[in-house]
């Protein structure tokens, strides 16, 4: 026990007696009253709503891009039956899974991501689709890993793929839509580093350590989370003496056409993988609009899951790159084959929904509010409710979010309130005939009132705050 420089030790004692004796008061009180603790799961947590406004919000304008593309939405459920989650899972994957036995006898598990459920619902819906499909689906999923900052056991993620292209145009797609999207949400610069994990596979097979690649590639994946030292020492258990040749081909930088250039030679020469990258660094010099300076081709991002088959994806924000990739996917040509005999080719991406908050408040980027109005009807007298609600219709109608204060209290305290909730402009009616008389409007954020404005005057003034 460390005692503060202007106490004593008995001091220290008692106060840490005093917490203590509140602390099993509590739970004894809770006790003798049968109420049960209001707590939550670790990894788990509860959005009040200054913070559930916050995410629906970036859900919108993610939501907006992807329809933008022409993505259609999707949903699936959020429980499966386990062998349908894990049939090509891999790795650690299936040691995160909350998976159990249901009262039915059946061995069920939420779902991990939300890509595995939909090449089920690709198999499931083969008939009534056209193909290229493009979808999206934003929605929760469940892992029993490690929370660190931005990582829970409960998370949201925001999914698009389009399924049945094999082209370098669809995962050129997926590309420009991580790009914008990002940008669309003010999230400032981004880096994506892709790569192609045929070209690493043809490289391992020229090592002669092929049928190790998965593990191998998994390893690979956890090199910023581990470091180089652990990474080799475990590659060694894995590859031998190869391991440092290994390290060597992921550590491969320079510009995208140099680092191509190289990794080509170190995997045997010109083949279908490198003439793929080859060919989207074509596509992204021929767009502009940035992507070009966006996109580094990295030996070292593989992905960890084993559906992907072909070119990967990580994003990182320029201004937060600790807080690890925001955004991260590829292509998967033969996950759907799990469930049909139709070998249908799909790439994606999915961008962390919580680890993009995280990483925004971080670097202030965030306005939070607790109410989607901006407007609101401070309550003269309650006896005049449906005229205040009457008043906020027309802000209603005109599509500016309002809400009416259903109590009579003092003005000042009403001001307070509203300035909490995020509310910008408070309407002030007549005490008299509030619908037939001059009102007030309060500006919050100047502290300013006007008075003697008719309800459009009010709703003019509103709208041009709004659009300057």
């Amino acid at each position: 026990m460390s005692i503060n420089a202007h106490g004593t030790e008995s001091d220290a004692l008692q106060a840490y007696g005093t917490a203590l004796l509140r602390k099993t008061t509590r739970y004894v009180i809770l006790f003798t009253m049968n109420i049960i603790e209001p707590r939550v799961l670790k990894g788990f947590r509860d959005f009040p709503p200054s913070a559930e406004i916050e995410r629906k919000s970036l859900m919108e304008k993610i939501e907006a891009s992807f329809r933008s593309f022409g993505f259609a939405p999707i949903d699936t459920p959020a429980l499966e039956y386990a062998d349908i989650l894990l049939g090509k899972g891999g790795g650690e994957t299936e040691k995160q899974v909350y998976r159990f036995t249901d009262n039915g006898g059946r061995d069920v598990a939420l779902r991990f991501d939300l890509t595995v459920p939909f090449a089920r619902f690709v198999a499931g819906h083969r008939a009534e689709l056209t193909l290229p499909f493009k979808r999206y689906h934003i929605a929760k999923v469940w892992r029993g890993e490690n929370t660190q900052r931005g990582r829970y056991r409960e998370f949201t993620q925001c999914d698009v793929d389009i399924v049945g292209s094999n082209s370098a145009a669809s995962d050129f797609e997926i590309l420009l839509v991580i790009h914008d999207t990002l940008k669309a949400i003010g999230a400032g610069g981004v880096t994506i580093r892709l790569n192609h994990r045929g070209l690493f596979n043809r490289f391992l097979a020229r090592l002669g350590v092929l049928d190790a690649s998965a593990d191998i590639l998994r390893l690979v994946d956890k090199l910023a989370k581990i470091g180089r030292d652990a990474v080799a020492e475990r590659l060694s258990a894995i590859a031998g003496d190869k391991a440092e040749r290994i390290l060597q081909f992921i550590e491969v930088t320079g510009s995208f056409e140099d680092v191509l250039e190289r990794l080509t030679g170190l995997s045997g020469g010109t083949s279908p993988e490198s003439e793929r990258l080859a060919l989207l660094r074509a596509f992204m010099l021929q767009h502009a609009g940035g992507i070009a300076a966006s996109c580094v081709l990295d030996p070292s991002v593989t992905r960890g899951l084993d559906y992907y088959t072909g070119v990967v994806y990580e994003t990182f924000l320029n201004d937060m790159p600790d807080i690890g990739s925001v955004c991260s996917g590829g292509r998967y040509d033969n996950l759907a084959s799990l469930y049909s005999k139709e070998n249908i080719s799909g790439v994606g991406t999915s961008i962390g929904l919580d680890r993009l908050i995280a990483a925004l408040e971080a670097l202030g980027a965030l306005e939070r509010q607790s109410s989607y109005a901006r407007v609101a009807v401070a309550c003269v007298q309650e006896t005049d409710a449906g005229a205040y609600q009457a008043i906020a219709r027309r802000f209603r109608d005109a599509g500016l979010a309002c809400e009416v204060f259903f109590t009579e209290e003092k003005l000042a305290k009403q001001y307070m309130a509203a300035e909490k909730k995020g509310v910008r402009w408070l309407i002030i009616p007549s005490a008299s005939h509030p619908l037939e008389e001059k009102l007030a409007l309060r500006n919050l954020a100047a502290r300013e009132t006007s008075e003697a404005l008719s309800l459009e005057e009010a709703l003019s003034r509103v709208q041009a705050a709004l659009e300057a």
